[in-house]
């Protein structure tokens, strides 16, 4: 029977975002994309998930680029498996709310308070000049996360103290602006799957595309293999025993297994008489099982980019609707609406 009644969302709002930068690796995979995919699919949450091209424009300043990455990171996300009837799958920049909740708490963080953030830090130590959409990155991931309500965002262990950012301001927001004591924006949680906290790239530093040590896995056949044969390992012979837990190629591919893998590839490693070619050919061939199937799904959607971005307009009309609704909010509580 219709009814011209809905019963409200109860579920917990889960809401994270990943930079387009290109074709995924295995660090953007199994940093968040892994866990992200899984949440969102489980039907447990009410699920944002947003193409982080605003955040982009900080490094990236080429149009042509910018798209072609937007294209390529759906497109990955779809063939790793993220339904798009469970997800709320959008442009950043299509919800421009986002950057207006962002200004809005930018007067009432200080420029000490952003000057702690680990980026800003980071290149200010290593002499860099920085731009001011660097500097202001957190408030804007702040408005991303805080615009939806979130409970969770699923993050890597270098991203926590964007979510305590995130927290932060909207403690500002709330004293600032709320008179009843009422916690208007949520305090939102950060949730790290330990195990694969950090991904190593092929040199053991964290797997970064802009260290160049990076793993893809849309790439070609080819290029996947010189990449894989070309992490780096001691001088270890065939015959010596290693040490798992220290060893670029076995931290990489432990990744793919499942627990029972896992024990056997340690062994390997661990009885000796595992040369690194071999070692290395495994992981090789780990990862061509893992996207068989997979880069199929890729390589169509990177032919058709229409469909993608059918998709992104579908779920930023949703996307924008809420953020409108907060906004109308928000400019009532700032004193923006008369």
């Amino acid at each position: 029977m219709f009814s011209f009644f809905s019963k409200p969302d109860t579920r917990k709002v889960l809401v994270s975002g990943i930079k387009p930068t290109g074709r995924p690796h295995v660090g953007n995979y199994f940093g968040a994309m892994k866990q992200n995919i899984a949440f969102s699919n489980s039907g447990d949450y009410r699920s944002f998930v947003f193409i982080a091209d605003y955040h982009a424009l900080t490094t990236v300043k080429n149009k042509e680029e910018l798209s072609k990455q937007t294209v390529e990171m759906v497109a990955g996300y779809i063939a790793c498996g993220l339904d798009i009837n469970k997800a709320i799958l959008f442009k950043q920049s299509d919800v421009p709310e986002h950057t207006e909740l962002c200004w809005i708490f930018n007067n009432i963080v200080t420029v000490p308070y952003l000057m702690r953030a680990h980026a800003y830090k980071d290149h200010e130590a290593k002499g860099k000049e920085v731009n001011a959409g660097l500097f202001d990155y957190p408030v804007l991931m702040a408005a991303d996360i805080l615009m939806y309500g979130a409970d969770i965002v699923p993050v890597g262990a270098d991203q926590k103290q964007h979510v305590e950012y995130a927290r932060d301001i909207a403690g500002f927001y709330n004293r600032a602006f709320i008179k009843d004591n009422r916690e208007y924006f949520k305090m939102p949680k950060e949730l790290i799957v330990e195990r694969v906290a950090t991904i190593p790239g092929i040199d053991g530093k964290k797997m970064s595309k802009s260290y160049g040590n990076h793993i893809e896995l849309f790439c070609p056949e080819e290029e996947l293999k010189k990449t894989v044969m070309s992490i780096v390992t001691d001088s270890s012979s065939p015959e010596e025993k290693k040490n798992p837990d220290e060893n670029n190629i076995y931290n990489i591919h432990k990744h793919f297994l499942s627990t029972e893998e896992d024990l056997l590839l340690r062994a390997k490693f661990e009885n000796g008489g595992y040369s690194y070619k071999q070692a290395k050919e495994d992981l090789l061939e780990t990862i061509f099982k893992w996207r068989k199937g997979k880069i199929d799904i890729y390589m169509r959607l990177v032919k058709n980019p229409n469909k993608i971005y059918k998709i992104l307009n579908k779920g930023g009309r949703i996307a924008k609707t809420e953020a409108q609704k907060r906004m109308k909010e928000v400019r009532k509580q700032v004193g923006l609406d008369l």
